[in-house]
């Protein structure tokens, strides 16, 4: 599988060229080595593909930050530094996970335009995946743009490896001009070049299934509702299909590359490729601990309210794992967590997997899943007048969570209830902010818990604005500085 290889993408060739100094958006390698000596065989150009796999482990381990704790499906318990802040809205400009995304998106960017950059000219003989290549570093250059613009609005945008100097006069270019010259035309080249599926050892990476899930998730960001529908249409026409049951999606002990699978940011423990969801969402309580095998540290972060445990219906198969405040143990018998002062009372079991050390788990990040691609279509369907059609696919996701069907909705109900089965379905899998800023409600739900209008966007990093020093190219986002 695609995250035994991983450790691959840490060559010695990748180390030494992007060996860069912390400055604007590591544009310029420090090195002696000519990059034209390092792009020259198909091997070259994979191990570079890889390396940009490897920096996506590294940023997607604070994703939960941007997509759930920022959101109201989950909250700091606990006081607990940048968790807390994103929380209760008061994040600096300063904050370490707001500079270290930065860094990490735009090298990821610069990783990519320099395959892009090289692979141009090169001899289809001599790289015989030339045109797999090409589709990869778009896909992973239209997704790192999608999340740049989603969590800061305007940034930088460059297609090209540019000088330090080029660098430093770079402007924020607005978000629509973003999607419309880069995230979009990548990933439509992006899904021409992907195969439909890999094996073997390749299974992992970005395939054209999920390219086609990608950009209808940025049609539908954009409101192309009729765009989404028909690329989203598309991805249900591939072969993908949801797993019989929801918990199968969070068991580690089967392959997580299965029929609902689309993309996910990929991990493996034992190998220095883990990642530390396990231990951060673990409750500090010994015997949850012991039953689940997690030894090590165990954080306490991103615990579900209880308004996310009061959403769901009776029945829904998939509260349990979602939102828990206990475990049943192997007798049958629930065991709540043991009340403390020092501990938190619920957390989500979605990322429980057996841990032999400290932040080194095995469980992907799921990106897409056929769920998601479900509800995103259904959405199309019903803002395009199609709300009869628009149920049967957000029926199918309900019945897999053992719920009825529903019939007979308006358009505006019909809208209501897909809204409410993305937080319930996708609750701790980064979606729940980005959905209440792509429909327009996040400010109607969240000024209860402290949000103020500007807040849609999260402050560019302090050391980035001081860098550049320059408010008529690179503005502090308003409210921030």
């Amino acid at each position: 599988m695609m995250k035994k290889i991983f450790s691959i993408g840490a060559c010695a060739s990748l180390l030494i060229l992007f060996s860069c100094k912390k400055n604007f958006i590591e544009l310029t390698p420090i090195s002696t080595v000519s990059t034209d000596a390092l792009y020259k065989t198909d091997k070259d150009f994979k191990d570079a593909i890889i390396g940009i796999y490897s920096i996506y482990q590294n940023q997607y381990q604070n994703m939960w930050l941007f997509g759930d704790m920022r959101g109201d499906d989950s909250w700091d318990e606990l006081v607990k530094g940048t968790a807390a802040a994103m929380d209760n809205f008061t994040i600096n400009n300063d904050d370490g996970v707001i500079n270290s995304t930065w860094l990490n998106y735009y090298n990821i960017i610069n990783r990519a335009n320099t395959v892009l950059a090289k692979i141009g000219g090169t001899d289809p003989a001599i790289v015989k995946n030339k045109d797999l290549y090409m589709g990869e570093a778009s896909f992973l250059r239209a997704l790192a743009y999608f999340d740049l613009v989603r969590i800061y609005g305007d940034v930088p945008m460059t297609t090209v490896p540019p000088s330090i100097e080029e660098g430093y006069t770079l402007p924020r270019e607005k978000v629509a001009k973003i999607y419309d010259e880069v995230i979009i035309k990548d990933l439509l080249l992006a899904e021409s070049k992907l195969p439909a599926k890999f094996t073997g050892s390749d299974v992992g990476r970005a395939n054209q299934g999920a390219a086609k899930s990608l950009l209808g998730k940025v049609y539908l960001t954009v409101k192309d509702f009729a765009k989404a529908e028909a690329k989203l249409k598309e991805v249900t026409t591939m072969g993908y299909s949801l797993l019989p049951k929801y918990t199968d999606l969070f068991d580690y002990t089967r392959d997580e590359h299965h029929s609902e699978y689309i993309f996910d940011i990929e991990y493996e423990q034992g190998i220095g490729e883990g990642n530390c969801f396990t231990t951060n969402f673990s409750p500090k309580d010994p015997p949850t601990a012991a039953f689940y095998g997690v030894t090590g540290g165990q954080n306490g972060n991103n615990n579900p309210p209880k308004s996310l445990f009061d959403i769901y219906p009776a029945g829904d198969k998939r509260k349990d794992i979602t939102a828990a405040n206990g475990f049943t143990d192997n007798n049958g018998v629930f065991r709540p967590l043991i009340p403390t002062s020092n501990d938190v009372q619920t957390y989500t079991k979605k990322y429980m997997v057996r841990l032999l050390a400290n932040c080194d788990s095995r469980a992907n990040w799921k990106v897409i899943r056929y769920a998601d691609v479900l509800l995103m279509y259904a959405e199309a369907l019903n803002e395009n007048g199609k709300t009869d059609e628009a149920l049967k696919y957000l029926n199918m996701v309900r019945v897999r969570a053992g719920l009825q069907e529903y019939s007979n909705l308006t358009k505006d109900v019909a809208r209501d209830n897909i809204y409410l089965e993305r937080r319930l379905e996708l609750s701790f899998e980064g979606h729940r902010w980005f959905d209440l800023l792509r429909t327009g409600r996040a400010l109607s739900v969240m000024s209860k818990y402290g949000m103020k209008p500007h807040m849609t966007v999260f402050p560019l990093p302090l050391s980035q604005v001081k860098l550049i020093n320059n408010p008529t190219i690179f503005p502090q986002n308003p409210g921030y500085d």
